[in-house]
């Protein structure tokens, strides 16, 4: 039985340092490799909520260009950049730890230890 589901970009330092961490602890771990499995809507609604963010905002990479190219610094609406994360997954922050019904992102990686 699965009790992690990690997103994970194996290029990220970042992602791959978490990784390396939470399969320390010895937890089954499921990966997601967000980049070519992009999480639906709902879970990227899911994600937001475990998290305990506001907005939507808060998981994307807004330094990322095609955050610039869609021009979603003007947009308002959460179900447009949700919307935008779940076809760009390139938008979404990494990497994303779930487990006990909470996310945290790993950034630094030790920051998941919180929800193990």
């Amino acid at each position: 039985m699965t009790d992690i589901t990690f997103y994970h970009n194996p290029r990220c330092s970042k992602s791959r340092e978490t990784l390396a961490l939470v399969d320390n602890e010895q937890h089954q771990v499921e990966i997601i490799k967000y980049l070519t499995t992009p999480p639906s809507v709902e879970t990227i609604t899911q994600l937001i909520k475990q998290l305990g963010f506001d907005s939507a905002r808060q998981l994307m990479r807004t330094k990322e260009s095609v955050y610039k190219e869609l021009n979603l610094a003007e947009e308002q609406d959460e179900v447009a950049l949700i919307a935008a994360m779940q076809a760009n997954p390139k938008l979404i922050e990494r990497p994303i730890v779930v487990a006990n019904g909470k996310a945290a992102i790993g950034r630094p990686p030790e920051s998941v230890l919180s929800i193990l």
